[in-house]
């Protein structure tokens, strides 16, 4: 029997470096994956829905369209990740505007979709909900990493991440009641054709030896989602090779 046999999760942002790997593990594993994404058309019939996390009124909407194609929702993955053109901008350099438009897009929508689909949840007394964070919820960066590069970490996103893990406990301790789950899973940098010169800063300080690719960060989704995490709540999975380790 495969771990999510007979399981409805949606996952937004299912077009999505992550999303993508989300949707082919958790499809691996018998579930049904709906695919939530932007970018996508409604197309019930192929599992896909376009959400724009952004929009309570498509959040809505769409919510309602799930269940009554498919019947009810075991399972959430708040994945999706929008952000203004200027999302990168150092600190000093961050306009207030795309400061409140970030965390709003991000942590404001995440916060939405689980007011929502936890009380859908409630209902019938079971329920898996995910989080994607980052070990940047959780640690400071590096900026060494980012020499010799036009990057840098978003201070927006740290603060969105550590915001979403304080309410992930928040929320499992509210609805644990109710038997429902709600966990964060954390990735260290995932390899994503950053610069040569990062890649290699960012391994060198990984116990592991290397960036995390999609289908490292995957199966730790599938088991959260999966009944064999049944008594995993309010936890936040770090998977960064060791970074945070030392």
């Amino acid at each position: 029997m495969n771990k999510l046999d007979n399981k409805i999760i949606v996952v937004t942002g299912g077009n999505g470096l992550l999303g993508k790997s989300f949707i082919s593990h958790i499809e691996n594993e018998g579930g049904t994956a709906i695919n939530a994404d932007i970018n996508c058309k409604d197309q019930l019939d192929k599992n896909e829905i376009n959400l724009d996390i952004t929009s309570t009124e498509s959040i809505d909407v769409k919510i309602n369209l799930i269940i009554k194609h498919y019947g009810r929702i075991d399972g959430w993955v708040n994945n999706a990740y929008p952000r203004t053109e200027d999302w990168g901008a150092k600190f000093e350099d961050i306009p207030f505007k795309s400061w409140e438009k970030n965390v709003s897009w991000q942590m404001n929508s995440y916060f939405y979709c689980m007011q929502k689909v936890l009380e859908i949840m409630k209902n019938k007394e079971t329920g898996s909900f995910i989080n994607i964070s980052s070990i940047y919820g959780t640690i400071g960066p590096d900026f060494d990493v980012y020499d010799k590069t036009n990057m840098t970490m978003p201070a927006a996103y740290s603060a969105i991440k550590g915001g979403i893990n304080s309410l992930t406990k928040y929320l499992a301790s509210y609805y644990g009641k109710s038997n429902l789950r709600v966990n964060c899973v954390s990735p260290g940098g995932v390899l994503n054709n950053q610069p040569q010169s990062f890649i290699d800063s960012y391994e060198k300080k990984v116990p592991l030896g290397r960036m995390a690719t999609p289908n490292d960060i995957a199966p730790s989704v599938v088991f959260l989602l999966s009944d064999q995490s049944k008594y995993i709540t309010g936890h936040n999975l770090i998977i960064d090779g060791g970074w945070t380790a030392i």
